[in-house]
Parts: structure tokens; C-alpha cells; sequence
């Protein structure tokens, strides 16, 4: 790779700064010479080619944009100069045909997962108490609270609770204001984890939300749906869930939905309804006895080799930069890839950033009916998008727009990339199941949290999170591994970060080995070998989709 810049398809005419150049800086492209006419930030773009108004910005070989002045050759492209623009879509013709990477090495390779009765596999083993409505969350907490500490699952003091003692004894003493910000207060963890008492329990988690009444009956159903995916997850081995009893979201219909999800489900499932039971404290003490029952059952079961075609991984980006297309997104790309050769599946969401690669996405569906779903789905959220007054075009946040992607379908182009280049076997709206083996497309919106949480809702077991700018995201029942698209950002967050891709951008290595090293990381996250760190700091974000209105 060029060190100082790249052309990422031969069509393009805009070419990425891979680090900051002056003025006046020369630049040797496809056996020609020019200068930069201004200085071009590393991540940003220049003209490779005088631009005239309304001519077409190519790069990743597709339509990105069009200038709106006149950019001379060597001329920063930016929000000033260009808008958005993406080419049209239409069904067309099939390219299934994929030149699938070579997975000698991965083969016979296994993992330590969870085997389920639906002859799934879980990356972990979790109880999980969920609220069927928003009513219901505080109750869930005080359970949730009630299990944490004495199961082991909490630091008896955690650092943070250390330093706001410290304060605590700092202000007793009489120390100013300003003694206070300038005090050290430590760096230590602040105490040490406690023995847990069900071993083969990764913990108890909640699902907090603000739905399940109030709304539209889709996002009723769609949350039903959701929490089904959740309470079928093979990283669960049981929930105990708490229902007001009048709300909209009813029981019958969480039972519907699991069934469609799971027709022969036998994992344990304790629900309790408020309204049925009365006396609130007796709510609590029998969702404490249920809970600790089903995990004296969750703890029975171990850990058994799987192969890694068992293995079913969320691809995700957010914090994106520009770098994002060029290093960790074709990285994730090349182990999605190795991933569905080996005969796993991988979802690839977030439908507002996939514009303008809906042509070749619809081309490489592996029927007709998936094509035609797939381009009616985008076509509609769009027109959702414009009918509020948004369209995908407003995508880009202003993190993305300072490093480089100053178009939505710049920012599309790359974070397709994760997909990689195998045809694509199914396309599911949200909060459908996956289960096809391979690439599926699911529609989520671009929301980092939310696609997440989709993502894993439909099956995910993992989730690979790339970040340019850095992201703490996290999830309560699937490990969310992050990778940096720049060692910039690893070295300044590398306590959110768990494996650099800017090992590409600086030509250590190809984006083959790096997407082979995140396929290491993935098989030693499935056997609890490697604890994600989102996991580790316990970043459980939940956040449903929430489509309609309230009423």
C-alpha cells in the first residue's frame, strides 16, 4: 500500500489521504504527477481529476456523490464542495458465483460453546429477566440487583466506588474545590470479584426497555419478536419474565412468538404476571425463587466442542472514520468470508448504510425473491426516512463528517465491506430469526445500539464492532468485539478496544491476516478463552427498535 496515499478501485476519482498532507504536496497517481492545491487531513479525500459542477465523485468503484463548484485537480473534497449522491437499483441479473478464500488452516478447527436443544450453540451461557412491558422495570432491577452480588457476579468495590470514597474522606478533611479535581485517586480495580456460585453461569441479565404499551401494534409485535430472539438465544439457558397484565404487549403473544422462532422449545421460562399475583413483595420472592431455580438447572450444562460452522456473527460499525473501508471493514469483510466458507452464518445490517451498494448487494442475492425483498425493504425505509424529513443522505453523524465520510454513500460503500464477497442467502426484516448458513441481510436502522441489539436478537452469537473514532458499546448476552480501523484510536482507548486493523493502514499487514486474526479472536471469544472488553467493563446495551409512533 501507497504510504502516503490510496486509490481504492481503478474507476475512482477520489483518492484517500492516508496521512496529513500539505499544500503543495506532490502526488504520483496511475504513472502521473500533481500537487494538492490544500492541505488534505488523513482520512479525507482529494480530485484526482479537475471537477466541474454536477459531475459524478466515484469511489469504491461506485457513485458517492457529485461536486456542487468546481474542484481542481489535488482539491480537498469536503461537505463545501460536495452532497450526496448514489446510483439507482433495479432487479437484475444473478452473480452467485464467489471465489470462496481457502480455509485449510480453519477446517478442522473447533470451539467451546453451549449446546442447545434446538441444535444451536451458545458463545455463553446467561439467565435473563426481562420486563414484557416498561411498567415492570423496576421490579426486574430489584431482582436482578438481588442476584448480582451474592451470585458472585459483581466486584464487592468496584473502582469507581473507590474513588468516590477517597472524595468522600478528601472533602471530610475540608480540601477545596480544587484539591478535589487535583487529587490522585488511584488506578486499581478497587476490589476483587467474589466466587461465583454457578460456575457455568456468565451471569443474570435484564432487558430493560421502554416499550411493550402505548404503541402501535407492530412495534408490539416486533418487541415480542425481539424478546423471543432473546429468550431462544443460544447464549441463554432460561429467562424469568414479569408482565404487568394489562399492557399491550400480552404473554399470549411473547408465547407466539418464541414458538415461531422455537416450535419444540423446552429451555426453562418462569413468567409472572403482577396484576394476577397482587401483592407486589410476592411478585418479587417468587421471581427470586424461579430465577434460583433455573439457575441450579442453567448451571448443569458445560461447555463441548463445536465446529465453527455452529458459529453465527453480527457484523457492526460505528464511530466510523475514513478509514473504516480501507482497514477494518474489508478485514471483518475477508473473516466473513472465511466464516461462510466454513459453512457459518453472518448478519450484516444497518440499512441506511448500505446506500448506493444496493445494486450489487440485490445481485448477489441468491434468488429472485430475496433480490426483490431486499430492494423493497431499503426502498420503503427510505421513504419512511424522507416522509419525517430525513433520508438516508442525513446518515452521516458529524463525528463521521470531520474523518472523512462527508457522504452517505462514501460511508455505505465502506461499511458494506464487512459483508465481504459471498452471495447473499437471505434478507430478514427485523426482528426476523436467521437461519440460513451465510450472508444474511437484516434491516435495522444505522443506530449503533439498536442495529446490536437486532443483530443479536436474530441470532447472533458474536458481534464484531468496528470503530474509527471508538464506541464503548456493548450487549447483555453476546460478546461485542471491537476493532480499530487506525492505531491512533487503539492506543488512546485500547481499555474498549480488543484488536487494532490500523495494522493495515500502516502495511504490516494485508487485510487477509488481519481478518484471520479477528477469526482468532472470534473462536477464542466462542470458548471463553478471551473476555470481550465490553463484556469486562459490563456494557450491557439494549434498545429496541421503535418504528412507529406513540399513542
Amino acid at each position: 500500500m501507497n504510504t502516503e496515499t490510496i486509490r481504492i478501485h481503478p474507476n475512482d476519482n477520489a483518492i484517500v489521504a492516508l496521512t496529513d498532507m500539505p499544500a503543495g504536496a506532490p502526488v504520483k497517481d496511475n504513472g502521473h504527477e500533481y500537487t494538492l492545491t490544500e492541505p488534505v487531513p488523513a482520512k479525507h479525500k482529494f480530485a484526482a481529476a479537475p471537477l466541474q459542477p454536477g459531475d459524478d465523485i466515484i469511489m469504491y468503484g461506485v457513485l458517492v456523490g457529485k461536486a456542487m463548484h468546481a474542484i481542481p485537480q489535488g482539491g480537498l473534497l469536503s461537505v463545501r464542495n460536495v452532497q450526496h449522491a448514489s446510483g439507482g437499483y433495479a432487479l437484475g441479473s444473478r452473480r452467485t458465483g464467489w471465489d470462496a478464500p481457502d480455509i485449510t488452516t480453519w477446517r478442522n478447527k473447533t470451539f467451546m460453546g453451549y449446546h442447545r436443544p434446538d441444535g444451536s450453540v451458545g458463545t455463553a451461557n446467561y439467565w435473563l429477566i426481562i420486563p414484557l412491558v416498561f411498567c415492570e422495570n423496576h421490579n426486574v432491577e430489584v431482582i436482578h440487583d438481588a442476584f448480582i452480588k451474592e451470585l458472585g457476579y459483581r466486584m464487592h468495590t468496584s473502582l469507581q466506588q473507590t474513588q468516590v470514597q477517597q472524595l468522600v474522606s478528601l472533602y471530610k478533611q475540608g480540601k477545596s474545590q480544587e484539591e478535589l479535581l487535583a487529587a490522585d485517586l488511584g488506578s486499581s480495580s478497587g476490589g476483587t470479584a467474589g466466587e461465583q456460585l454457578f460456575p457455568n453461569v456468565d451471569g443474570v441479565k435484564l432487558l430493560t426497555h421502554t416499550m411493550g404499551c402505548g404503541g402501535i401494534k407492530d412495534d408490539t409485535v416486533a418487541l415480542c419478536g425481539l424478546l423471543a430472539g432473546y429468550i431462544t438465544h443460544p447464549n441463554v439457558a432460561g429467562a424469568t419474565v414479569l408482565s404487568l397484565g394489562c399492557q399491550n404487549a400480552q404473554v399470549s403473544l411473547l408465547k407466539q412468538e418464541i414458538e415461531r422462532r422455537d416450535s419444540q422449545f423446552s429451555k426453562p421460562l418462569y413468567i409472572l404476571e403482577q396484576q394476577e399475583t397482587g401483592n407486589e413483595t410476592v411478585l418479587l420472592e417468587k421471581g427470586i425463587r424461579y430465577t434460583f431455580a433455573g439457575l441450579v438447572q442453567a448451571n448443569a450444562i458445560r461447555r463441548q466442542p463445536a465446529p465453527l460452522s455452529k458459529l453465527c456473527v453480527g457484523l457492526e460499525c460505528g464511530g466510523s472514520d475514513g478509514f473504516s473501508g480501507i482497514s477494518a471493514n474489508p478485514a471483518l469483510g475477508h473473516t466473513s468470508d472465511l466464516l461462510v466458507a466454513l459453512g457459518g452464518s453472518v448478519i450484516l445490517s444497518e440499512f441506511p448504510e448500505l446506500c448506493g451498494v444496493e445494486q450489487e448487494l440485490s445481485d448477489r442475492c441468491v434468488d429472485e425473491p430475496a433480490a426483490t425483498r431486499f430492494m423493497d425493504l431499503m426502498s420503503k425505509y427510505h421513504a419512511r426516512a424522507e416522509a419525517m424529513g430525513s433520508g438516508f443522505y442525513a446518515n452521516p453523524s458529524p463525528g463521521n463528517v470531520r474523518d472523512g465520510l462527508i457522504t452517505d454513500a462514501i460511508k455505505s460503500a465502506g461499511a458494506a465491506k464487512k459483508g465481504g464477497t459471498s452471495p447473499v442467502v437471505d434478507v430478514l426484516d427485523y426482528p426476523e430469526k436467521q437461519r440460513k448458513p451465510g450472508l444474511n441481510l437484516l434491516c435495522t436502522p444505522g443506530s449503533d445500539i439498536e442495529s446490536t441489539t437486532a443483530e443479536v436478537g436474530s441470532g447472533a452469537s458474536i458481534v464484531v464492532f468496528t470503530t474509527g473514532l471508538g464506541t464503548p458499546t456493548g450487549n447483555p448476552i453476546a460478546p461485542v468485539l471491537k476493532v480499530s480501523t487506525n492505531t491512533a484510536l487503539y492506543n488512546k482507548m485500547n481499555d474498549i478496544i480488543d484488536l487494532d486493523a490500523g495494522t493495515v493502514i500502516s502495511g504490516e499487514e494485508t487485510i487477509e491476516q488481519a481478518g484471520e486474526r479477528i477469526l482468532d479472536l472470534i473462536i477464542r471469544t466462542a470458548s471463553g478463552e478471551y473476555k470481550a472488553r465490553a463484556t469486562f467493563s459490563g456494557h450491557d446495551d439494549f434498545i429496541p427498535w421503535k418504528r412507529g409512533i406513540s399513542l
